[in-house]
């Protein structure tokens, strides 16, 4: 996790003041790191934020935050039809190509529209059906990533770690630290057995990202790896 921060609001000058602290700090390990593409929401303003951090982006729609809206709005009336979009809408997703994909989002609106009842569940159907741009620029961009769920994991721990102490207390500072922490913690944390064989033994995400351990004791290594060496910042 790099460049964790807390924004007080979701307004995007504040979330572009939280997404910048990513930037400056990705750009610290590499000056001439932009990304191409991101996957996001759809909240308008997190998309802003990305675009004037990062001029050439490309923002893809997460397609799993779209289907999660049509799930969220399917009641137990809906259910057996329900069932049904979920199968379409999932089809959709596995198109093999952009062509595909746009065809199989129209078969999807016909259907929707003379099989699914009136409901919340049938206008963000149709809501997604009208997204085929932002949905399908992902096949534009080989390695981008068409759902947000390599985040939403990492979210995970951080949405535990707050929810058993209460969320926030005090100041946005204070917050600020905790979230920062909890990233530290994250990277420098032994992985799963699984995951480590995966990466030939490398521990941890900050083992796997510089390549280097100092101490095989996990703390030692995070104390070690954040002194500096008596180097002081400003």
């Amino acid at each position: 996790m790099l460049g964790a921060a807390v924004s007080p609001s979701a307004s995007q000058p504040d979330l572009q003041r939280a997404y910048g602290v990513f930037a400056t700090e990705a750009q610290v390990l590499d000056a001439e790191y932009t990304p191409h593409t991101v996957n996001t929401d759809g909240w308008t303003a997190t998309q802003g934020a990305w675009k004037a951090l990062f001029l050439k982006i490309t923002i893809i729609l997460c397609f799993l935050h779209a289907f999660v809206k049509i799930r969220d709005r399917a009641t137990k009336a809906l259910h057996e039809v329900f069932e049904q979009v979920q199968e379409r809408v999932w089809e959709t997703s596995h198109a093999p190509s952009k062509g595909a994909f746009s065809q199989r989002l129209r078969r999807l609106r016909e259907w929707a529209e003379r099989v699914v009842p009136e409901s919340a569940m049938k206008t963000h159907t149709l809501d997604l059906c009208d997204k085929r741009a932002q949905c399908s620029q992902s096949y534009e961009h080989g390695y981008a990533h068409r759902t947000s769920n390599m985040v939403d994991r990492l979210m995970k721990f951080l949405d535990r770690a707050c929810f058993n102490t209460q969320y926030f207390h005090g100041t946005c500072e204070s917050a600020e630290s905790r979230a920062r922490a909890l990233a530290l913690l994250w990277n420098f944390c032994p992985s799963s057995p699984s995951t480590v064989s995966k990466y030939h033994g490398k521990a941890c995400p900050a083992e796997r990202l510089n390549g280097k351990r100092y101490a095989e004791n996990w703390l030692e290594n995070l104390l070690v790896s954040g002194s500096m060496n008596g180097v002081e910042m400003d």
